[in-house]
Formats: C-alpha cells, sequence, structure tokens
C-alpha cells in the first residue's frame, strides 16, 4: 500500500526532528506499507531546513522562502505527491500531519489498515493527547452559534466539553470502535485521495485555522464520511508554532472562522454570527492592555466589515 505524508513546519526543528522518527519508526513497523515523505518549511529560522536534509535523506524537502501558512503549505506537498498534476499518480492514502505530534507505536498501521478495510470511508484520525499525556479532543461537529457563543462567553466549565459545544463524548475516546466525526483536528488527519479529489484541495484562502474544517465539510458533501479511531493514539504537542506570534494568530484566527462562517451559513446566521464576534472583542478591547488591545480592534473591524 502507497502512502504519501505531508507535514508543514515552522520554527519547531527539535519537535519536527521527533516527529519524523516518530514517523519513520513506524513505517519501519508497518513494511507494507511504501511511503514518500514531504516537509514543506515554511522559511523558518531555526535551521529545521538544514536539520530535515542532514538526517532525514529519505525526505522530499521543500525549503520555502516565505511562510506559505497551513493551507498552501499541505497543498504544495500533496501537489508534489501527485494531486491535480496532470500524470500523476499520488499514493491512495496521504496523512498530513503536524510537526509537533509524535506517533505511537502501531497508530500508522491501525489507520491505514482502518481506510483499507473500509472502502467506503474518506477518512480517519486518531485519538490525540497532550504532551503531559492528558486527553485531547480529536474530533468535534461542525460549528454553530451555540458553539461560537460559548467560545466568546465561556459559562459553566462543563458546558465546554459538551454536546452544545461540538464535543463528542468521553466514552467514544475511551472505547475501541472507530466512530463518526464531522471534521478532525487538523494535527493528524489521514485521507483517501480519492475524497480529495472529489472535494479538491485545502482552500488557499484560508493561511491558518479553520481550513481543515471548511476542506472536511466539502470531503463529507463529496460523499466520503469521516471517522476517529480511538486505538490509534498520537501525542500532540499543540500549538508550538504559532504561540510564537499569539497576536497575529489571534487575528488570523478570527479571520478565518469568519471566512468559514460566511462561505456555510445563511444571511441572518452570519449577520448575527458577526454581530456576537464585534460585540465580544469590544468588551475585550476595553478590558485588554495596551499590547493586547490593537488585535481586539482589528478583529472587532474584521467583523463589521460585512
Amino acid at each position: 500500500m502507497r502512502l504519501g505524508v505531508v507535514i508543514v513546519s515552522f520554527n519547531v526543528r527539535d519537535l519536527l526532528q521527533a516527529c519524523l522518527r516518530s514517523l519513520f519508526a513506524e513505517l519501519a513497523r508497518t513494511p507494507a506499507l511504501a511511503a514518500a515523505v514531504v516537509v514543506v518549511d515554511n522559511a523558518s529560522a531555526d535551521d529545521s531546513a538544514a536539520m530535515v536534509a542532514a538526517h532525514f535523506p529519505q525526505v522530499d524537502l521543500i525549503a520555502s522562502a516565505e511562510n506559505l501558512g497551513f493551507a498552501l503549505g499541505n497543498n504544495l506537498g500533496l501537489r508534489r505527491l501527485g494531486l491535480e498534476q496532470p500524470g500523476g499518480d499520488p499514493p491512495p492514502l496521504l496523512l498530513l500531519l503536524n510537526p509537533d505530534t509524535e506517533l505511537h507505536p502501531g497508530s500508522l498501521a491501525a489507520l491505514t489498515g482502518f481506510l483499507a478495510a473500509q472502502p467506503q470511508a474518506g477518512g480517519c484520525c486518531p485519538r490525540l493527547a497532550y504532551g503531559d499525556g492528558s486527553f485531547q479532543h480529536s474530533a468535534f461537529h461542525f460549528p454553530g452559534l451555540a458553539q461560537l457563543f460559548l467560545d466568546l462567553f465561556p459559562l459553566h466549565p462543563r458546558l465546554l466539553h459538551s454536546r452544545i459545544n461540538g464535543r463528542y463524548p468521553r466514552r467514544l475516546y475511551d472505547g475501541d470502535r472507530p466512530f463518526p466525526i464531522d471534521f478532525a483536528l487538523g494535527a493528524v488527519l489521514l485521507l483517501r485521495a480519492a475524497a480529495i479529489a472529489a472535494a479538491g484541495l485545502l482552500d488557499e484562502g484560508y493561511f491558518m485555522y479553520a481550513e481543515e474544517m471548511d476542506w472536511q465539510r466539502r470531503i463529507q458533501a463529496a460523499g466520503w464520511p469521516l471517522y476517529c479511531l480511538p486505538t490509534a493514539r498520537v501525542t500532540h504537542h499543540e500549538g508550538q508554532s504559532t504561540r510564537q506570534f499569539r497576536g497575529p494568530m489571534t487575528l488570523a484566527l478570527w479571520r478565518s472562522r469568519l471566512r468559514y462562517y460566511d462561505r456555510y451559513y445563511p444571511a441572518w446566521k452570519r449577520r448575527l454570527a458577526r454581530g456576537l464576534v464585534a460585540f465580544a472583542m469590544q468588551g475585550r478591547a476595553r478590558a485588554a492592555g495596551p499590547a493586547q488591545r490593537p488585535t481586539y480592534e482589528a478583529i472587532r473591524q474584521l467583523a463589521r466589515s460585512a
């Protein structure tokens, strides 16, 4: 079975090295897989590209001169593997992997084995854990206004892990049976090439955030259901790239969310969503210190712009 792997990385050299070590250890444990691995380095300043070239010569390294973002970076890797290329012959399975992840033994065999056994499935994700071993939600329902409201105005903490906030029950993750999902966190996502061909590549109008949600919505709409596989385990050292630039990434987050709402919400819901965001950001701007205030004000202006 042929597998293509794309990793888009930015300034996380040591985590990227650990990720690649775990990936190649898993490939060694799964000799039935013939893998092509592409790393797209988004103009890192920490010698990430040099590390890959020196320690992982089997990797197809694309060292970009600029930060392309998540969507464009992954699309570049997917095209290198033959997606949407004249005469291209992409691997039947494509794995998108964040550089801040580490695959547990058996995880790759479980994920690829599931898709091999379930030809109707478009893709799957594993169960995730944070770096300290604590539970992380791997998958979510597509967001509605209730989830947006709880994000902007947190109420009781128990609601944050409920269906109202788009979460799947913990008991499903604690079980050993795959369960259907709306979309998976983009940290680890295995997709069938046929599902990508039906939906198209990632929307490059998203620089960062919400692009995997949009993509998986299109994949589901094209008739390819997605699943979470709790028996496949992956550690996710979440947000190590984006936390380096909190202000710009917060702005990018809401720019992407508003783009998603505008694409998939009806007009009345778009107006309400934008009004909620603008109102919440006005309050946050008033309460924030001088360093954070411009970010919240910029988000408020974005929400009022349509």
